[in-house]
């Protein structure tokens, strides 16, 4: 029988927990260890569409991109929605785990599923990690690669947009600027930008950053596609369902549907 202990651990050796950032909340962070497990759901977010949708379906464990609980709780209770959220999971006994930074930074992580599908060679980590074991993969936070030819930023927008299959996406610099070498960081990497100018890269994708980052990047010759923070993430966690279910074919695993981007264009 596969239990909690077994995905958590397989989890691991996926997205190894000490590339995570410090200030994470990462690992197994509700439920039993010990519990077997027939059913899991993936998703981006656990939200009450998600978590109503695991226990509807019967899971035995969540898995999402974005921590839950993220920061300490001093209470559970009705009274927030995270408490409402805690409080469902624990009645149905529905077991979190989440790496999230650690998955954006894995060898086979989000960063560099987005570095390969957008066709980048040479691809190596925007911040690689330091002391790594001899033999170990090169890891580390985001990443930069070169495309195969120089590229006017709009050619290379509409590319972006079509990887990600969105139908609208912010941009920030001008479309007949030569794009070579290019740096990723998935969600809200505004802080990654001042590593993509000393790359000296030209175009850099993220999900989201302030207006003020952008000017900033602008001014500097960085062009930026922005495609959301749910859009530059949700696409992995489809992928990890398909990782999950065939390292696991005894179990019942799949990607939520009842999740969306919570923000829309009017």
């Amino acid at each position: 029988m596969t239990t909690i202990r077994d995905i958590s651990e397989f989890m691991e050796r996926t997205a190894p927990l000490a590339l995570a950032e410090s200030w994470d909340n990462v690992g197994l962070l509700l439920g039993d260890p010990n519990r077997t497990v027939s059913r899991i759901i993936t998703c981006l977010t656990v939200t009450p569409e998600t978590v109503e949708e695991a226990v509807r379906e019967e899971a035995e464990l969540i898995i999402p991109h974005h921590p839950c609980p993220f920061q300490g709780v001093k209470q559970i209770t009705t009274a927030s929605p995270l408490g409402r959220i805690l409080l469902q999971l624990l009645e149905a006994k529905v077991a979190v785990y989440s790496a999230h930074t650690a998955f954006d930074s894995a060898s086979e992580g989000i960063n560099q599923r987005i570095a390969e599908g957008i066709g980048l060679s040479m691809i190596q980590p925007l911040i690689p990690q330091v002391d790594l074991p001899e033999g170990a993969p090169v890891v580390g936070v985001g990443r930069v690669g070169m495309l195969t030819h120089s590229t006017p930023f709009g050619d290379f927008a509409q590319a972006v947009k079509g990887f990600f299959g969105v139908d609208v996406m912010q941009i920030a610099g001008a479309s007949d600027s030569p794009v070579l070498t290019v740096a990723v960081a998935c969600g809200a990497a505004g802080e990654l930008i001042d590593a993509a100018k000393r790359e000296s890269c030209d175009a850099m994708i993220l999900g989201e950053t302030k207006m003020h980052t952008c000017l900033d990047a602008i001014a500097d010759g960085l062009c930026l596609c922005l495609p959301g923070h749910f859009a530059s993430e949700r696409f992995a966690m489809d992928e990890l369902a398909d990782v999950l279910s065939r390292e696991f074919p005894e179990l019942f695993i799949w990607a939520s549907q009842e999740e969306d981007d919570p923000l829309e264009w009017l």
